[in-house]
């Protein structure tokens, strides 16, 4: 029987942005933004104008936003200046995520004792949009760490109560798991916890906390409802796999992995709001 197996996982990098939304990869620059020109308790208006007339119009297939009768409008740039006059002008948004360098789960895992590999990938969000930006992650398989060779692969992670975070990582001995667990000051609700032993409640970030199972549908992990630019803010996804539960002994064989390689595929989702 063979015995030992390996863990990579490959980071798939997507940035996306809503429609009207322009993304800017310059180092080095840095851009002037004016206050709220209008607000409340309840609201800020960014940017007005006055002019004729303009309408939004959308369909299943587009979005579309006009401005009529503005005048001097358009974008000019010098040595000395980046200007942005009319109204559909000053909508432009910077929104960037770095890129994680893919990961090697260390230690390789013994198939005859079991044992648990771990790593983590970063990415920082960056956004100037006053409403924030959502962050979301998936993977490319179902389940999401299978073998490349011999055609096995871990299970994904089976939380206690389907579709909350267990806040301890836990197994039986019976199973192979893979799952993750998210931490970073923007992470949403679903990922925080108590402090004590439940997540989703409370508005702790408890290190090794809160684990999940990937899906290949998006699983939204981030969302901030402001401005980060220029500094952004790191979102860290830690990442377990194991075989045969804490005490180390394979009670069943069931949970047995043969000798391979495993790799998953994880995209990650920037939009702005």
């Amino acid at each position: 029987m063979k015995r030992f197996f390996s863990i990579i996982i490959f980071i798939l990098f997507i940035l996306t942005v809503l429609l009207n939304t322009l993304i800017f990869l310059s180092v080095g620059e840095v851009e002037a933004y004016l206050g709220a020109v209008m607000s409340s308790p309840n609201y800020n208006i960014w940017s007005s104008s006055i002019n004729v007339g303009g309408v939004r119009q959308t369909s299943s297939n587009y979005k579309m936003e006009d401005t009529i009768g503005e005048i001097a409008t358009g974008r000019s740039d010098s040595a000395n200046y980046r200007l942005r006059a009319g109204y559909q002008q000053m909508q432009e948004t910077y929104l960037s995520v770095s890129s994680s360098a893919n990961v090697t789960m260390l230690p390789d895992i013994s198939g005859s004792v079991g044992g648990t590999a771990t790593g983590e990938a970063v990415w920082t969000v960056i956004t100037d949009n006053q409403a924030g930006y959502s962050f979301d992650i998936r993977v490319s398989t179902s389940p999401a760490l299978p073998g490349q060779n011999q055609g096995d692969s871990l299970a994904d992670y089976t939380p206690a109560d389907s579709g909350t975070p267990d806040y301890n990582w836990s197994i039986s001995d019976s199973t192979a798991e893979f799952g993750f667990s998210p931490e970073g000051s923007h992470i949403v609700s679903k990922f925080k916890d108590n402090g004590v032993d439940t997540c989703d409640t409370g508005s702790n970030d408890t290190a090794d906390k809160c684990w999940y199972d990937f899906s290949t549908s998006d699983e939204e992990i981030a969302r901030s409802t402001s401005a980060n630019h220029p500094s952004g803010t790191a979102t860290t996804v830690k990442l377990k796999a194991q075989l045969y539960n804490s005490d180390g002994v394979p009670n069943d064989d069931a949970g047995m992995l043969i000798e391979d390689t495993y790799k998953a595929v994880i995209t990650v989702t920037a939009t702005a709001l």
